[in-house]
């Protein structure tokens, strides 16, 4: 457990908001009025699991954000009387199973959990393939999707799904420790494959399609923003805080993080954005409901939409590959001609759930740095080879020259790395913002506890914050030769034993 000083005591007052990812949870104390970063608490997740699956201790999750929040206010020297509002932001999709005293009944399955892909194929098969579930969700089943795991678990356990008294997605399992009230939001719901971005609500059919009682959901809130209630008494004395903080709906962490940007209705709008951690994505905020097979319709914490291709193999796949080389992550050269497919865990974006690493391209000059830039570059491509797709949905031209020259918004943890940086320029060739905030997802957490607290738009008061903002890099010439020489490896290994 440790905790950062960003910034001196404030006089107003403060709010939580918590980031509750695959790898630990960070709880960002932020001065309310003007969003400075006081102070962030960190505790460790583990996960466990192997063969394609990846589970975490609900229990752990909690404990974590106690932690956290200890840290934090620790640290910051605030009185926990400044505290006046709280909101969790937390890893999309994973499945949670309560029992009916709210007991976990088994580990969660989490979102880069694969062992559920024959489930998402049956699921689309079921409804008459994808056209009926973009229509519906905004999505194709996939083994990340929380109905694919449900699907699994009935499948597999099927003794703990009739047990199941509760449904939960991980910020929804957190918000109701902190409120008692059992509520999601539109955003985080979205990733369920049970909840109809076209009608706002969940499906009836879908419902029915997956042996889900309605009854063991939450139910759904406006927004992220929503005021659900205030801490409940156990809550209160388990954090050291007042039972008047006012505990927000809270939403999963893209939403959050596109709030923490100031993405949104009363801010950004087709504004697109990268983001490099433990798996890698782009998204934007838009008004058009989106419905593209090869992006996920997910929808915003604030009303707005949020289309999104997700990679599973990002960051942590990167530097595998520099352990297994003994560098430096940072000491990568340009792939020269070595092309690296790093799907070490399955891949969603393509869907290729069983997929493994593949290295093609070597010869006797080939050098260690080469395959570690190898590695970044088909990364890098796989996150960026969703972008067109992306812009589409959101009505525009990809083609345009000047949507090509809207800059990239690149964040997470890989936005501070040279090697990752200069690798989305090359492949990109559009100009770069990245942001001077390193906790986007806990900052736009803590715009929607102040709005709980206050009653103003989270995307607003982050744009007022300014957490959005940060250093411009101009564009540099597309590495097309790189680009296409990925593209073709790709293309040709796909459909072959070479990715399953």
């Amino acid at each position: 457990m440790t905790a950062t000083r960003t910034a001196t005591r404030p006089a107003a007052p403060v709010v939580i908001g918590v980031d509750s990812s695959t790898q630990s949870t960070k709880a960002a104390l932020v001065d309310a009025a003007t969003g400075a970063l006081l102070a962030v608490g960190r505790a460790p997740h583990t996960v466990t699991g192997s063969d394609g699956a990846r589970e975490s201790a609900p229990e752990a999750w909690w404990s974590a954000l106690r932690e956290a929040i200890a840290a934090a206010l620790a640290e910051a020297r605030v009185p926990a009387s400044a505290v006046t509002g709280i909101a969790v932001a937390g890893q999309q999709h994973g499945l949670v199973v309560l029992d009916d005293a709210g007991r976990p009944l088994r580990p969660a399955l989490l979102w880069n959990d694969t062992r559920s892909a024959p489930q998402a194929a049956g699921l689309t098969a079921a409804l008459g393939g994808p056209g009926p579930w973009l229509a519906r969700t905004g999505s194709v089943p996939v083994a990340s999707m929380t109905a694919a795991k449900w699907q699994w678990l009935r499948a597999h356990e099927p003794a703990v799904a009739d047990a199941a008294a509760a449904v939960r997605l991980p910020h929804d399992f957190l918000t109701e420790r902190l409120s008692g009230v059992a509520v999601t939001d539109p955003g985080d719901a979205s990733g369920t494959c049970w909840y109809s971005t076209e009608k706002s609500a969940y499906d009836p059919e879908l419902l029915d399609l997956l042996g889900l009682d309605p009854a063991v959901l939450p139910a759904v809130a406006p927004s992220g923003a929503t005021r659900v209630g205030t801490l409940t008494a156990a809550a209160a004395r388990a954090l050291g805080l007042p039972g008047t903080v006012a505990v927000a709906a809270g939403t999963g962490d893209n939403m959050a993080a596109a709030v923490g940007l100031g993405l949104g209705g009363a801010g950004l709008l087709d504004h697109p954005v990268v983001s490099l951690g433990t798996s890698g994505t782009v998204f934007a905020a838009t008004r058009t409901r989106p419905a593209a097979p090869g992006l996920a319709g997910f929808a915003a914490a604030d009303g707005t939409y949020l289309p999104l291709g997700c990679t599973l193999n990002c960051t942590l796949a990167v530097d595998r590959f520099a352990d297994l080389l003994g560098l430096d992550r940072e000491d990568a050269a340009p792939g020269d001609g070595v092309v690296v497919l790093p799907y070490l865990d399955g891949e969603r974006t393509p869907d290729l759930p069983h997929a493994t690493g593949l290295l093609t391209g070597l010869r006797h000059t080939t050098t260690p740095r080469a395959i570690l830039g190898a590695a970044y570059e088909g990364a890098a491509f796989t996150v960026l080879r969703a972008l067109d797709e992306l812009l589409t949905a959101c009505g525009l031209d990809p083609a345009d020259p000047r949507v090509r020259e809207r800059p990239l918004r690149l964040i997470g943890g890989g936005a501070r790395g040279r090697a990752w940086t200069h690798t989305v320029r090359r492949l990109s060739g559009r100009p770069l913002v990245v942001p001077a905030a390193t906790e986007l997802v806990a900052l736009g957490a803590a715009a929607l506890a102040a709005a709980a607290a206050t009653g103003e738009d989270p995307v607003a008061l982050a744009t007022a914050w300014g957490t959005g903002h940060g250093e411009t890099l101009p564009p540099v010439a597309r590495d097309e030769e790189t680009w296409e020489r990925i593209s073709d490896v790709l293309d040709a290994a796909a459909p072959t034993s070479l990715l399953s």
